[in-house]
């Protein structure tokens, strides 16, 4: 399930990157943006890079600029993966990061967000987090989730969603392919899910953290799933 997709175009990682700054909440370093007092937080869950990606941060600010509280955990504790290190290639980096201890790192800091005071909080996933986010979305410990190009997501995980959910996908991606997207899209529907789908032409798996600044056409791929995202939850986070 794991493969070059999941690493292709990786970040230059910036620990100073973004508007916001880095905190403790739960166990875990966080990158924090956005006004504490509002009442809806919006858990942003990284790819294998990490919550020092800058565009991951970017995204955040932008979040945060719609009114939300937004939290970035670390949920590698400062190992983010690293495709320069020939001891980890990526299969045996994610058996030392899997995304169950990702889930159950993830309760603690809900239950944070919520302590201080706010009603709502959803969670939105990029690849490795597209999974730790459904199954934050099976457990109903959130009310909203998004997905975008979302790995290791199974069929049978998303029989066990049952609250508003916004999958985000990429035409090209072997990893969450159009087909098993639409497979995704047909579940939801039968099983009346508050649910948006929707297939990205022309990008690749990781898009919408991952795209070049320099490329317009990625910027344009990225911004309007950012939009998407950002639609969603102003529908669904009250």
């Amino acid at each position: 399930m794991s493969g070059p997709e999941c690493c292709s175009n990786p970040p230059a990682l910036n620990p100073s990157a973004g508007s916001g700054h880095v905190d403790k909440i739960g166990a875990l370093n966080a990158y924090i943006a956005g006004d504490p007092n509002s009442n809806s937080a919006v858990l942003l869950v990284a790819d294998v890079f990490g919550y020092e990606a800058p565009n991951l941060r970017k995204l955040a600010d932008k979040v945060a600029a719609a009114g939300y509280y937004v939290v970035v955990p670390d949920f590698f504790n400062g190992e983010p993966y690293n495709p320069e290190n020939p001891d980890k290639p990526l299969p045996i980096w994610i058996k030392d990061h899997g995304m169950d201890k990702g889930f159950e790192d993830a309760k603690p800091i809900i239950e944070a967000i919520k302590s201080k005071g706010v009603s709502s909080v959803g969670a939105a996933g990029f690849c490795w987090g597209g999974k730790v986010v459904t199954e934050l979305a099976k457990s109903k410990l959130i009310p909203a989730v998004v997905l975008l190009h979302p790995s290791f997501v199974s069929v049978d995980d998303i029989k066990g969603v049952d609250i508003p959910i916004s999958i985000l996908g990429a035409e090209i991606d072997r990893l969450s392919p159009p087909e098993l997207v639409k497979q995704f899209e047909e579940i939801l529907t039968a099983n009346s899910v508050t649910s948006f789908v929707k297939i990205f032409p022309k990008v690749s798996h990781g898009w919408t953290v991952r795209y070049k600044p320099e490329d317009a056409e990625e910027v344009k791929a990225a911004e309007e799933a950012h939009q998407d995202l950002l639609d969603w939850f102003a529908k669904h986070l009250k």
